[in-house]
Parts: C-alpha cells; sequence; structure tokens
C-alpha cells in the first residue's frame, strides 16, 4: 500500500527548490537528505503532460527533456537537501535545478510503501494506514461502520467513519471515546456520546 507523505507546492526562487505539503508525522525522517520517495500525478502539470519517466539509478539525475519536449515528472525523486522556511518544508530534490521544473513538478504526490514504514514503538499510537478500513464498532458489537480515514485536526485526531447508508461522521480519537483498537480482529472499538454520529 502506498502512503502519502506530502505534495510539491509551488516553487521557491529559481533554484528548483519546491515547497512540500507534508502529510506525516515524520518529516525528518521521510524528508532526509539522499531518501528516495516515489511519485504519483497529484495534478496534471502546467504543460498539460502527466506523463512519467521510469526510476533511474540511485543518486541519478532524471534525463532533462529533449528540444522542444516538456519536463516528464520522474517516477523517483531523491532529497538533495531540505530546510524549514517561515513554517513551509522547502525540499530540493536532485536534477531539479531551475524553477521551470520545479514549476512542472507542482501538484506531485510523494509516496512511500507501508511495507518500509515501521510500527510505532509506542502501542498506544497507530499509523493511518493501519487503521483505515478497519470496522467501527460499539462495546456491544454493533457495527457502526468504517474507518475512512484519519483527518489530523489541531484539537485531536478525528476517525472519519463511513456509515453503511454513505453518510460520514467524525470521532475524536481520544481513549474516552476510542477505547480499543483491535489490529488483529480489524476492528476499532467506539463508545460514542448520544448524538455524535448524528452530526
Amino acid at each position: 500500500m502506498l502512503l502519502i507523505v506530502g505534495r510539491i507546492g509551488k516553487p521557491h526562487g529559481i533554484r528548483g527548490e519546491v515547497t512540500v505539503e507534508v502529510r506525516t508525522d515524520e518529516p525528518e525522517v521521510r524528508f532526509a537528505p539522499g531518501v528516495v520517495l516515489r511519485t504519483t500525478p497529484g495534478v496534471t502539470p502546467p504543460s498539460g503532460r502527466s506523463d512519467r519517466v521510469p526510476p533511474t539509478e540511485p543518486g541519478a539525475a532524471p534525463p532533462p527533456p529533449g528540444p522542444g519536449e516538456p519536463y516528464r515528472i520522474p517516477a523517483e525523486l531523491t532529497v538533495e537537501s531540505v530546510r524549514w522556511h517561515q513554517g513551509r518544508l522547502l525540499v530540493a530534490f536532485e536534477g531539479v535545478l531551475d524553477r521551470s521544473v520545479a514549476e512542472a513538478l507542482r501538484g506531485t504526490l510523494l509516496v512511500v510503501d507501508s511495507a518500509d514504514v515501521a510500527p510505532p514503538e509506542d502501542p498506544e499510537e497507530f499509523h493511518d494506514h493501519q487503521l483505515i478500513g478497519l470496522a467501527v464498532v460499539t462495546p456491544a458489537g454493533e457495527r457502526l461502520g468504517e474507518v475512512a480515514r484519519i483527518d489530523h485536526a489541531p484539537a485531536s485526531d478525528l476517525l472519519v467513519l463511513r456509515r453503511p447508508e454513505g453518510r460520514t461522521a467524525l470521532i475524536p480519537f481520544v481513549k474516552a471515546i476510542v477505547p480499543e483498537v483491535d489490529l488483529a480482529g480489524g476492528r476499532v472499538v467506539v463508545d460514542p456520546p448520544g448524538g455524535l454520529l448524528d452530526l
């Protein structure tokens, strides 16, 4: 399963740096220099082309476009340098040397394979991909739906519950409301206060 760890935003400066919208709790690990990230198109780049080129040898720069060809997004990008600037993550990738190439990457999603992500050391912590798709049940065993995704809100994380009738509900991911996560059993036990699922 591929996990999105970031989305490339607009270029920063003229030397190929890009802003990255971080979608991981470990940006210092996922965007460390030398890390190779797979790519998947998020939006069609301004050139109108969303082609990707195959992975190159580790450390090799993506091939430059030929005369008159638009830049093609490589299947992998290697982090060259990273820094924070005014609360935003700025990343330089190997082979991305100017603003026009950086612009062509805008909207590209950066992903890693879930098999390469170690489980959290704390048994009370979970990665998003471990929870998505789990059945959501009450303490009495009544099925409420399944976890569609996790929203990371400032106050607390929220389980987005997909109800059987197609609606969604937001459940604060706190011990008082979510007393048990049973990964082996494929379920999350939720004890919602009255009216929570009707919001």
